[in-house]
């Protein structure tokens, strides 16, 4: 049993921030409804497949993000599946929503319709730039997606090579990691409402992630002023703290402090270097001569002779692709790899593992991804059955 088995989300969400928030819940235990408007979730049909795109009942961006979900199709539009979400919402513990502000108040479903039938709801929405309730501002209604947040945010302008345009980070980190803060306002927001009772409502904006996702170049623009810019894959305040290239590769070097660069120095035979730079600033000074002189003596060597040079007395790793992560023994023991089945293929899709272990609870994937309108019957007659059991009002 997981750690929210006793939680019930009613997941309004669509594409990737919503989705993703949502399946870690539903990685821990909780009951993940999805509630889908008609024909569902737009990326339903958004490859790559195990085989057969016409077979597969759904590609591999729904099934990762929607693991371990039910699912439930309605148009809110309509007063009978209006009705039907709110016997649902009679009994959930949440809801999660990721449309434009007022999109639910147009189907007279927003927080405070909900929250007169539920006052102990949660009512959770990520957004590009927030709810009015939270904070309101110009750019609220505004279209966003990751490409947009991290644009906004600064991500974009402290990534990418020195001399190139500034880049997006590869994952979908502004959807991601929105996604992520969002579930642990959610939790807390559960952990309120057992002290008091009280429901609330949790907002989380994409652009006000990426700037706290950015958190270090706020305080060094606080400190002296100017904004930080690309750096390429060093470090502003350290070095060597980079990548660099190996007879058969690439490999990082973190040595964060003055004891990992005089082992570094060591292991380069190169005592001159240790005696001369012996403290970050130094090394920081003649960051360029350093940098130079690292990448000479790392191109000669293959990346496993430099990982058993290090011998980890000095952080540092072979830069992976996914093949070699698929390969990785401690990505299997961590169990980060998971399959599941995959309706429609001859065999299963593997999907990302849950990051979050425990020692009791453990998180884990939950089966596959939900058909659309897979669950309407044990759902909608959930409900029913719920409302016969209520009392009958007494006629005293």
């Amino acid at each position: 049993m997981g750690a929210l088995a006793d939680l019930r989300v009613l997941d309004l969400t669509q594409v990737l921030s919503g989705p993703y928030c949502t399946m870690l819940l539903a990685d821990m235990g909780a009951d993940v409804v999805k509630v889908e408007r008609p024909g569902g979730d737009m990326i339903r049909s958004n490859p790559p497949f195990v085989s057969d795109p016409d077979a597969e009942a759904y590609g591999g961006y729904f099934q990762s993000v929607n693991r371990g979900k039910r699912s439930l199709e309605l148009d809110l539009r309509t007063d009978e599946d209006r009705a039907a979400f709110l016997s649902l919402v009679d009994r959930a513990d949440v809801v999660v929503e990721n449309f434009k502000a007022g999109t639910m108040e147009k189907f007279d479903l927003g927080y405070e319709t909900l929250r007169e039938r539920n006052p102990e709801l949660i009512y959770s929405s990520i957004r590009g730039f927030g709810d009015p309730r939270t904070g309101e501002t110009h750019r609220q209604g505004q279209p966003s997606f990751d490409l947009i947040a991290q644009a906004l945010g600064g991500v974009m302008e402290i990534t990418g090579p020195e001399d190139g345009p500034p880049t997006k980070v590869g994952p979908g980190v502004g959807d991601i990691f929105t996604a992520a803060l969002n579930a642990v306002g959610i939790l807390a927001a559960v952990h309120h409402r057992e002290r008091t009772g009280e429901g609330q409502y949790v907002d989380t904006a994409m652009y006000d992630a990426m700037v706290s996702l950015a958190e270090r170049s706020v305080y060094q623009y606080s400190c002296d002023g100017e904004s930080p810019t690309r750096q390429g894959n060093s470090h502003p305040t350290l070095f060597p703290y980079d990548a660099f290239e190996a007879a058969d590769g690439h490999v990082v070097i973190a040595a964060f402090n003055d004891r990992h660069w005089q082992t570094l120095c060591e292991a380069m035979d190169r005592p001159d270097l240790a005696a001369e730079y012996p403290t970050t600033p130094d090394r920081l000074e003649h960051r360029e001569q350093l940098r130079a002189e690292l990448a000479a003596w790392t191109r000669q060597q293959t990346s496993d002779e430099l990982l058993e040079l290090l011998d980890g007395r000095v952080p540092a790793a072979p830069v992976q692709d996914t093949a070699d992560v698929f390969a990785d023994p401690h990505v299997h023991a961590r169990e980060m790899l998971a399959d599941v089945a995959q309706p429609g293929a001859d065999g299963e899709m593997t999907v990302a593992g849950s990051p979050i272990k425990m020692s009791q609870t453990n998180p884990r994937p939950r089966g596959r991804a939900p058909l659309l309108d897979e669950h309407r019957e044990e759902l909608l007659g959930e409900t029913e059955s719920a409302g016969d059991r209520q009392p009958a009002e007494s006629d005293d």
